[in-house]
């Protein structure tokens, strides 16, 4: 595997991939992983398992938590060293497939790993690279123009036959043409990609180690999933391990009593709209217990607006926990809260409450059809609705299901469906599919 920052560090990518070595060890695979050297005070995680391979990096943020490997000849020169020392020493087979789990330099270097050895690639694209960079960056169409220039300088005539373009679309379909699979998190990325040409095996011809015979291709959907142990553990926890989380109906009887208890959970920054959610909490007027559960550069607005605009709510902000912890969290709440629009590719936070069975409120309609049921549209629930008054509509509409005890429920077969060795045997088909051409 192949991921532009450690797996030991902070990131959901970084969470997912250490679930998937974990996994597919447990499946008797084996499993290395590459990616830039941490510098921070977490690289001690790291240190002494022989199954990363930390490539020479430089620190790119002041807390020095992520870097970056430049990549290039004298990149690839270290790493096939590090490989064939790393089979050496511990006889592990060589590499069958790369799989790439990044979208800059890890991508690079993936990628011309395996052209120079001629190994198959399946590439996990995580990331809405468009709506990410306008989202982080001031100006995000010189940023994607100089990331695609900087896609065809490191990898080089390998990619002379592939269309042109400098949009994040066409950055990601420069990579899909020369991977044997492309695998997405959900059906509505998977749609987006097909639907902008990134599909696998579409810039390979005969004769340049491109997989042949591919009649339809397509994006595999795979979801992102949850950790098996864990979630037993948070269910037995909750007395619910021995079927669905929460009954049908959410009443008195069932739930503590009090004001309904919501959770937002994530990142604390703009594409992740924590505060025009405070703002529509504000504007609601439910009496509710609001926990909100992370960190970011917008903690200090965030605590300014509350402040400000005195909800009638209860607001707490908990800071970051534990995995576990957050999952417990999860399912004490009456509903998780995923106010993001057009940036996450899955929305994690949804799929661990409907696992515990706990609804969600959902502003991104795509998130929404991804479960299925158990949750409450914020509009119209066909289009985005960015306005704070359709969240706050939203939000008086959970809170008086939930107080009522007629709450939405989440549908029952997502917990077996998300689980993480679900999803890793559906990974292996693939990586078996894209072996055996």
């Amino acid at each position: 595997m192949f991921g532009d920052q450690h797996a030991e560090s902070l990131g959901g990518a970084q969470v997912s991939m250490r679930l998937q070595r974990r996994f597919l060890e447990r499946a008797g695979h084996t499993v290395t992983v590459v990616a830039p050297a941490m510098h921070g005070p977490r690289a001690r995680a790291a240190a002494g398992d022989s199954s990363y391979v930390d490539l020479p990096s430089i620190p790119i943020t002041v807390d020095r938590e992520y870097s970056m490997s430049w990549p290039g000849r004298r990149t690839d020169r270290w790493l096939d060293a590090a490989l064939r020392r790393l089979i050496a020493d511990t006889g592990r087979p060589p590499v069958d497939v790369v799989h790439v789990q990044a979208d800059f330099w890890g991508a690079f270097i993936g990628y011309r790993y395996a052209q120079r050895h001629g190994i198959p690639i399946v590439h996990t694209m995580h990331n809405r690279l468009d709506v990410g960079i306008e989202a982080t960056t001031p100006f995000p169409k010189t940023v994607l123009r100089v990331l695609n220039g900087w896609q065809r300088r490191a990898l080089g005539r390998w990619f002379e036959s592939t269309q042109q373009g400098h949009d994040g679309w066409a950055y990601l379909r420069r990579f899909a043409a020369r991977a044997d699979a492309v695998t997405a998190p959900s059906t509505h990325f998977a749609r987006r990609l097909t639907e902008h040409g990134v599909v696998p095996g579409a810039g390979r011809v005969p004769g340049d180690g491109g997989p042949l015979g591919v009649s339809a291709p397509v994006v595999d959907v795979i979801w992102n999933g949850i950790d098996d142990d864990i979630l037993d553990e948070v269910l037995a926890s909750t007395g619910s391990a021995g079927g669905a989380a929460r009954p049908a109906s959410r009443g008195a009887v069932e739930r503590a009593a009090g004001p309904p208890r919501f959770v937002w959970l994530g990142r604390m920054s703009p594409e992740k709209r924590l505060l025009p959610f405070l703002e529509a909490l504000a504007a609601s007027g439910v009496e509710a217990e609001v926990e909100v559960i992370g960190g970011g550069g917008q903690l200090r607005a965030a605590r300014r607006l509350v402040e400000r605009l005195r909800p009638r709510a209860t607001v707490t902000f908990a800071g970051r926990m534990p995995y576990a912890q957050t999952l417990r969290r999860i399912a004490a709440a009456d509903a998780v809260v995923q106010t993001s629009i057009g940036f996450e590719t899955q929305g994690m936070t949804i799929f661990e409450a409907a696992s515990l069975g706990t609804p969600s409120v959902i502003s991104d309609p795509d998130l929404a059809a991804e479960l299925g049921s158990g949750y409450w549209t914020v509009g119209g629930g066909v289009a985005p609705d960015p306005s704070v008054a359709a969240l706050a509509d939203a939000l008086r509409v959970a809170a008086s299901d939930i107080s009522a005890g007629t709450s939405r429920v989440p549908d029952p077969t997502i917990r077996e469906r998300f689980r993480q060795s679900s999803r890793t045997a559906a990974m292996v088909e693939v990586y078996d599919r894209a072996t055996s051409r």
